[in-house]
C-alpha cells in the first residue's frame, strides 16, 4: 500500500470521509462509516497538454499550490497552477449531504498566450488484498472496480475518451492509455476524458463523481441505475446546499461567539476554534455515537497502532468539548448508545473499538478506559442537568464501578492484579494517572447517587443499596488518595512520579489537579511536580513533551495536549499569562486550515504526526472557553 501518514484536509457527510494532502490528492476515502471501510490506495489525476507526457496534478515539478476551504465549510478548494504551460486548474471536492457520493469538481483556464489542448486521466488502484480480490470492468462511460463486498464507481456526465482495465500505471505516464478488454481482474485501472481545445484566457470544466455501493444490499442493475439517477442531479444546486449546510452548522454550534479578529494571532485562533466545530460531525458515528480518535495515518502499522478507532477515554476530552460546542444530542447518544454496547459483562470497557461498536484491534487492557466512562457521566450530567439521562446510565456506571473496586480492593491488599497499560499505552504497571481516574470515577458515582436518591423514593431496597455502596466509595476516596501520597510522592525530592515502576517525569501527572481535582494547584506538592515539568519536558521553543525520554515518533516532539494540560493548570492556578504562553505555542502549531496536530515538529513548527487529532481540538475548545 502507498504511504500517507499526512491528512491535511478532511470533508464528507453522514456516512462517506475523504482525506486529503495538501496537494489536493485524494488520500483515503471511506464508507459506509466514517471510520471503515477505506477504499483508496492510491488515485492519481493528471493532464496531458498538448504533445506533453502526463502531468500529475500532486506530483509535478512546476506546479505551485494553493489550499483553501470555502469559508465556514468541509468543501475543499485546491487551485494548482502549471508554470510551464500557464494552465490553472481549480479542483473543488465536497460530499452532499443527503447523496452518498464525492464530487470533484475541475475548472481549467488557459492563461497562456497559445492553444492548450488538454486531456484529463484519472488512475485509481482499488485497496483489498488478497483474500477479497477486485475487478475492474468499464461500461457506459463508468469505471467500475468492485470486490465481494463493494463497489467504487468512477464517472462523469461527459463522455469518456478511453479506458484501461489492466495494468494501466505501467503505461499512463505517457498520457495515453487504452485497451482492448471492458472487464478484467486488476485493481488498477484508468479512464481519460478529453477536455478539449482551450485558446488563450479560454475555460472549461468538468465534474467527476465517486460514488460506493454495499453490493450486499444493491444489485449490479441497480447501481447502474442509480448511476443514471446521480448523473441527472444538480451539481451545481448540490454544492450550494452543501455550503448553505455546513455555514448553517456553524453558526448553530458557534456557541464561544469569538470576537472579530483583530490580528493574525486572533484570526488563527477562530480558524481553529471554526475547523473543530466542522471537524466533529467528520469523527463521529451518526447511528451509535462512536468518536474516531482522527482519521488514519498507518494502516501498515509502520510507525503507529493506527488512529481510526474510538478510545473511550480519548472520547471524554472530546464530548466535554463537543458539549461546550452545542453538541449535546451527538454527546448523549454517546454515552446512552456507544458506552451501552462496548460495555463487557463484566463492566470494563477494552481499549478501543471501531465507531460502529465492534471492538477493534487492541494490545492491551487499560483501566482509565473505564473510569473515565463514569467520570463523563457525571461531567455531561453536571452541566445538562437531565435526570433521566443519569437514571438511563446508572446501571451502566454501576457496572463500572464495580469492576473498579474489585480492581481497586487488589491494589490495596497488594494482590496480584492483572496489569493494566498507563494513558500513552506504553507501560504497565499501577500508574497515578489510571489511579486518579478511578478516584473520579468514584467520586462522580457518589454524585450521581445523590441526584438518582429522589427517583428511587419509593424503592427502600434500592434507597438503602444506595446509601451502603456511596459509604463503601467515600473510604475508597480516603483510601486512594493515600495511596497516591503513599505510593507516587517522592518524599526525598518532593514531587509526584507517574507510576510505581519509575520515577520519569510526565505530563498526565498533572491530571490529579485537572481534571480530576484530587489535589489543589496551589498545593506545595503539585507546584513542585510542575517546576520538575518545566525543568525536564519544556523545549527551547515552549513546547512540552508528554514524558521524559519519549521514544515515539523521534522522541522530541512537543505534543499540543501537553501544552494544553499545562494551560489548563495554570489557569486553575490563576496564572493566566502562563496559560496563554503554552496555548499560543499550540496555536501557531495549527496547519493552513486550523488543524491541531498530535506532535509537533520542535524545528519547523509543522505537524510532526497526526493532523486533526480529536483530542488535541478538545483540549483547545476547553482552554479556550476559560481565556476568552
Amino acid at each position: 500500500m502507498k504511504t500517507k501518514y499526512f491528512n491535511d484536509a478532511i470533508i464528507g457527510n453522514k456516512n462517506i470521509k475523504a482525506t486529503y494532502s495538501k496537494k489536493g490528492e485524494l488520500l483515503r476515502l471511506y464508507y459506509p462509516n466514517i471510520d471503515f471501510r477505506q477504499f483508496i490506495d492510491e488515485f492519481m489525476v493528471g493532464v496531458k497538454v498538448n504533445d506533453s507526457n502526463l502531468i500529475k496534478l500532486y506530483d509535478d515539478i512546476n506546479n505551485v499550490y494553493n489550499q483553501y476551504y470555502t469559508e465556514n465549510t468541509n468543501i475543499l478548494n485546491t487551485e494548482i497552477q502549471n508554470t510551464y504551460f500557464n494552465l490553472k486548474i481549480l479542483q473543488t471536492d465536497f460530499v452532499p449531504i443527503k447523496e452518498n457520493i464525492l464530487v470533484k469538481k475541475y475548472k481549467f483556464i488557459n492563461e497562456h498566450n497559445i492553444d492548450l489542448d488538454v486531456k484529463f486521466l484519472i488512475h485509481s488502484t482499488f485497496l483489498t488484498n488478497e483474500n477479497n480480490n477486485v475487478g475492474g470492468i468499464f461500461k457506459d462511460d463508468v469505471l467500475m472496480q468492485y470486490m465481494h463486498d463493494y463497489s467504487l464507481c468512477i464517472f462523469s456526465k461527459n463522455k469518456v475518451l478511453s479506458y484501461q482495465i489492466n495494468n494501466s500505471k505501467e503505461n499512463i505516464n505517457e498520457g495515453v492509455i487504452g485497451g482492448k478488454d471492458y472487464v478484467g481482474l486488476s485493481s488498477d485501472s484508468s479512464i481519460s476524458y478529453d477536455i478539449g481545445n482551450l485558446k488563450p484566457g479560454e475555460t472549461k470544466e468538468i465534474e467527476i463523481i465517486i460514488s460506493v455501493y454495499d453490493n450486499k444490499n444493491i444489485l449490479l442493475k441497480n447501481i447502474e441505475e442509480d448511476i443514471i439517477r446521480i448523473k441527472k442531479i444538480d451539481i451545481k444546486k448540490e454544492f450550494e446546499n452543501t455550503k448553505r449546510y455546513w455555514i448553517n452548522y456553524v453558526k448553530k454550534h458557534d456557541t464561544l461567539k469569538l470576537n472579530i479578529p483583530q490580528n493574525e494571532r486572533q484570526k488563527k485562533i477562530e480558524k481553529i476554534y471554526k475547523r473543530t466545530i466542522l471537524l466533529y460531525p467528520l469523527l463521529t458515528n451518526n447511528e451509535t455515537g462512536g468518536i474516531s480518535a482522527a482519521a488514519e495515518v498507518d494502516e501498515t502499522y509502520s510507525n503507529c497502532g493506527r488512529y481510526s478507532y474510538c478510545w473511550p477515554r480519548d472520547s471524554i476530552f472530546i464530548t466535554d468539548a463537543m458539549y461546550k460546542l452545542g453538541m449535546k444530542k451527538e454527546v448523549e447518544k454517546f454515552y446512552k448508545n456507544f458506552c451501552t454496547i462496548t460495555q463487557n459483562r463484566d463492566g470494563m470497557w477494552e481499549q478501543r473499538f471501531y465507531t460502529d461498536g465492534v471492538l477493534a484491534p487492541s494490545w492491551g487492557y487499560q483501566i482509565d478506559e473505564t473510569s473515565a466512562v463514569v467520570y463523563g457521566v457525571y461531567n455531561y450530567y453536571k452541566n445538562e442537568k437531565d435526570a433521566k439521562f443519569l437514571k438511563d446510565t446508572l446501571k451502566m456506571c454501576e457496572k463500572a464501578v464495580g469492576f473498579l473496586e474489585k480492581y481497586v480492593q487488589d491494589i490495596l491488599e497488594n494482590k496480584e492484579i492483572k496489569p493494566s497499560y498507563d494513558i500513552w499505552e506504553n507501560f504497565e504497571g499501577i500508574h497515578t494517572y489510571s489511579i486518579a481516574s478511578i478516584f473520579a470515577a468514584f467520586e462522580a458515582m457518589i454524585k450521581i447517587y445523590e441526584e438518582v436518591k429522589p427517583q428511587y423514593e419509593n424503592n427502600r431496597l434500592k434507597l438503602e443499596q444506595i446509601a451502603k455502596e456511596k459509604e463503601k466509595l467515600e473510604k475508597y476516596l480516603l483510601k486512594i488518595k493515600e495511596y497516591i501520597i503513599e505510593k507516587f510522592y517522592d518524599k526525598e525530592k518532593k514531587y509526584f512520579v507517574r507510576n510505581n515502576l519509575d520515577t520519569k517525569m510526565d505530563i498526565s501527572l498533572l491530571g490529579i489537579v485537572t481534571p480530576f481535582n484530587i489535589f489543589s494547584p496551589k498545593e506545595k506538592k503539585i507546584q513542585n511536580t510542575v517546576e520538575k515539568i518545566n525543568l525536564t519536558l519544556r523545549t527551547y521553543t515552549g513546547g512540552y513533551l508528554r514524558y521524559e525520554e519519549d521514544s515515539f515518533m523521534g522522541g522530541k516532539n512537543p505534543w499540543v495536549i501537553a501544552n494544553l494540560w499545562l494551560a489548563k493548570y495554570y489557569i486553575e492556578l490563576g496564572e493566566k499569562t502562563k496559560a496563554r504562553e503554552c496555548f499560543n505555542f499550540v496555536v501557531n502549531s495549527s496547519n493552513q486550515h486550523g488543524f491541531l496536530p498530535e506532535q509537533v515538529n520542535n524545528q519547523t513548527m509543522d505537524a510532526a504526526w497526526v493532523i486533526g487529532l480529536g483530542w488535541s481540538h478538545a483540549m483547545f475548545i476547553d482552554v479556550l472557553e476559560k481565556l476568552i
